[in-house]
């Protein structure tokens, strides 16, 4: 099992700092840490990780926002976590595939997605959840680790196609470590020795549940072992050694060395800032202390900080970089708003034949629509 501490690190948070095997680059300040191993990645790469990395916590801000006013469906956020899920993506290489949870809405647009495909499903449009022919991402996944054993599916075929270029990278969360498939998925990943990098984004909650509830087991990477393959850790809040991890993992899976397994399963340890959805109250199981102790290592502020110790980053560049980022995110969101839908779609792939009452109802309601305009319509509905 590959786990090792790069950096000697003591200075994490109080629920971390046992971890001596974490794999880190950058201290809380965003300093290198002595010992550690800086990834191969170019000034303008940096940028691009830190762009997108402050756009999607921006969009979590407007959509969190927006589910409050009744203008996205329930949501589920993302800050904390948006630094890990901007690394991996970027460590893919075009060809290769992601499979994403419910809560992966920065690593679908690191790996190609655009603002306004991640904001129409979120509104109920069922067109979103379209992928473009040349984005390699599977539609989000609901029921938990259901995506597991189907990436893994996915990279044996690649590897029996032949498909040696191709790697998968399959996002889960804590608690699906206590699912069926989640040790289904691993155990065939080992068995066939397929292609793929599993990445746990360990948030220390599966809703309420905290993560000592959801296994014994003093890690969740040192589960790999059970199925052949490497396990590691790395701090998910630090982009530069997720980014690092997740690239290695790639290549090892795409191209292994001698007596290496393709498949890693790679724990991201984290932390949920917020809700596990906007349906959540998290301070009825979680103290704010515990949140806090997180916060002064937030990934925004460590890759920020390390880019203007490098001299990359200054504050021009960072004002361009957020105005860009604003409107971006507000042209994505007048994009989706105005988006319409029929209303066939309601029954539509639900029956085989639609009972004749839906239709019905469905054809009232086109009448309706025919009868009013857009705003008098919709205060006929409510």
């Amino acid at each position: 099992m590959n786990m090792k501490n790069e950096a000697g690190s003591t200075d994490l948070p109080a629920p971390v700092r046992e971890d001596s095997d974490l794999v880190q680059v950058l201290d809380a300040e965003g300093n290198v840490l002595p010992q550690a191993s800086v990834p191969d990645i170019s000034d303008r790469q940096l940028l691009e990780m830190y762009e997108t990395i402050k756009l999607a916590r921006h969009f979590d801000q407007r959509a969190i926002s927006f589910q409050r006013q009744g203008r996205l469906a329930t949501y589920a956020p993302m800050t904390g976590q948006e630094g890990s899920q901007v690394a991996t993506s970027l460590a893919l290489a075009e060809q290769d595939w992601l499979f994403p949870t419910y809560r992966e809405h920065a690593a679908k647009y690191a790996h190609g997605m655009d603002l306004v495909s991640l904001f129409e499903p979120l509104r109920g449009y069922r067109d979103g959840y379209a992928i473009p022919d040349d984005v390699n991402v599977m539609p989000e996944y609901i029921p938990i680790a259901t995506q597991v054993p189907q990436a893994m599916g996915m990279a044996w075929g690649h590897k029996l196609q032949g498909k040696t270029e191709t790697a998968v990278l399959c996002h889960l969360g804590d608690g699906a470590t206590s699912e069926g498939d989640f040790h289904e998925g691993l155990n065939f990943a080992g068995v066939f020795d397929v292609p793929a990098v599993f990445v746990c984004n360990n948030n220390q909650w599966a809703i309420s549940v905290p993560r000592e509830r959801q296994t014994a087991s003093e890690t969740i990477a040192e589960k790999a072992q059970a199925y052949g393959i490497d396990g590691v850790r790395v701090d998910g809040l630090d982009p530069l050694a997720v980014y690092k991890v997740a690239s290695e993992a790639l290549a090892k899976a795409r191209n292994p060395g001698p007596g290496e397994r393709r498949p890693t399963l790679i724990e991201s340890v984290q932390y949920r800032f917020g809700a596990h959805t906007t349906a959540d109250d998290p301070s009825v199981y979680r103290d704010e202390s515990e949140e806090e102790a997180w916060r002064d290592r937030d990934p925004v502020d460590r890759i920020e900080k390390y880019l203007y110790n490098e001299g990359i980053l200054d504050s021009d560049l960072e004002s361009e970089i957020q105005d860009s980022i604003e409107q971006e995110v507000s042209e994505a969101i007048e994009t989706a708003e105005q988006t319409e839908a029929s209303p066939d779609n309601i029954v539509e792939h639900v029956y085989e034949d639609v009972p004749a009452r839906l239709e019905e109802q469905r054809d009232e309601l086109n009448r309706l629509r025919e009868k009013y305009d857009d705003g008098a319509f919709s205060e006929v509905l409510e």
